[in-house]
């Protein structure tokens, strides 16, 4: 799950064009597949290669467009409500239920693409389902983990710490605000919450329970990093990404908490000219070993109304085989759905992958519901405050939680 906002940009590579407006793309045609990348400039050529291969053995053509992240969904919706718009999507996971609910995606249960589903991972799985359908095909996976300079931490004589209260004690060897770097954004509170037991909903149950008393002791666990000068953050949500980024990078602090995306930035920095000095492990949590990350990634859909529908389906196929997953892997060190992609020995061998593998198998699975992407900019808001001292625990989540009862899940009560 990509946590950056990016820019509309061309892919570079023959068959590659850039979205131009909002739900722009040439009519749909059975024997060329729109494909809308919601990558970075990083990923998308990597994807495009693959789609145009792809294609090229099905015996149909693909047109890959690659598509701002942050008004991808938009685009998407106002797009498929004229019956136009691409003929894959690569959507973020929290997208896909919305998607089903609004019937603007294809039901895929009773496809090739519905019944071949036991080599994936049960977590990202779950993300493609909507009242017991199955709306998407799990593309890459991801979840949180805890980044470390090797090299600070040796020296210093601070091992990679698993509790909260492990990093506060390593403060005073590693340089006091120097140590962590806590990104105010709301996926970042995610590990605080799930590691004290929290939730932001209980869909089974249709309850609020994003102000519930774990959840309050999670993010003044958070504040206590830095009220204890063990963490540092930024005032100002907007660059709080950029901030972290630049600053691990640069060696300025010892750890950040962060996905496999980021990997690559990090290894273009001064402090990993030696890609040996980044290390990686699971979050820390309340105790040793309860850390909790949660899931994060994309999934492939399909428009419901596309005329390039059979042509689709083998694009999806093909994109989300297990081959095409370990390249993924091996080339760009994202983290594959499927269970035997694991086992390829290109992607074994990678050693973020092989990091990151352990914190997908224990991570949280978020509230798949067609409002789960709408539950974060609330929680960002108050996570922001938080850290910056502005309001207190319970004050803010107590506010999130009637901003949910009455704008985003109205038909659930506050429990």
């Amino acid at each position: 799950m990509r946590r950056t906002t990016f820019v509309t940009a061309a892919a570079g590579l023959a068959g590659a064009l850039v979205l131009a407006s909002c739900g722009g793309g040439a009519p749909a045609d059975s024997g060329v597949v729109t494909f809308w990348d919601t990558s970075g400039p990083g990923e998308s050529p990597v994807f495009d290669r693959i789609a145009q291969e792809c294609a090229a053995e099905g015996g149909y053509r693909v047109r890959t467009e690659v598509v701002a992240f942050d008004l991808a969904l938009n685009n998407f919706k106002t797009a498929a409500q004229g019956g136009q718009g691409p003929d894959v999507f690569r959507a973020e996971v929290a997208w896909v239920p919305q998607l089903a609910q609004l019937g603007y995606v294809v039901d895929l249960t009773d496809t090739e693409l519905g019944r071949d589903t036991d080599d994936f991972l049960a977590t990202p799985l779950g993300s493609t389902r909507f009242q017991d359908r199955t709306y998407g095909v799990p593309q890459v996976t991801d979840s949180l983990a805890l980044f470390y300079n090797k090299r600070k931490l040796a020296d210093a004589g601070v091992e990679p710490p698993k509790t909260w209260d492990e990093v506060k004690a390593a403060a005073a060897k590693l340089g006091g605000e120097k140590t962590l770097f806590l990104n105010n954004d709301a996926y970042y509170a995610l590990p605080f919450i799930y590691g004290a037991g929290g939730d932001l909903v209980d869909a089974p149950a249709k309850k609020i329970v994003v102000n519930s008393a774990e959840n309050v002791a999670a993010l003044e666990t958070a504040k206590g990093l830095l009220d204890a000068k063990a963490a540092t953050t930024a005032l100002d949500p907007v660059n709080s990404y950029g901030n972290m980024q630049a600053a691990f990078s640069a060696g300025e602090v010892a750890m950040v908490i962060n996905g496999p995306w980021s990997v690559t930035d990090y290894l273009k920095g001064e402090a990993f000219a030696d890609a040996a000095d980044l290390g990686i492990a699971p979050v820390p949590g309340e105790t040793a070993g309860k850390g909790s990350a949660p899931v994060g990634g994309h999934d492939y859909v399909i428009r419901q109304g596309t005329a390039a529908r059979d042509s689709a389906v083998e694009l999806v196929a093909c994109m989300s085989s297990a081959e095409s997953q370990a390249r993924i892997a091996e080339e760009l060190g994202l983290l594959p759905t499927r269970k035997s992609a694991y086992e390829v020995a290109g992607v074994k061998g990678n050693p973020v992958v092989s990091a990151f593998r352990q914190v997908v198998d224990a991570a949280h699975a978020r509230p798949w519901i067609p409002e789960g992407a709408e539950l974060f900019e609330p929680l960002k808001i108050a996570y922001a405050d938080v850290l910056a001292g502005k309001k207190d625990a319970r004050a803010a989540l107590d506010e999130v939680a009637e901003v949910y009862r009455n704008r985003v899940v109205e038909d659930y009560a506050i429990g």
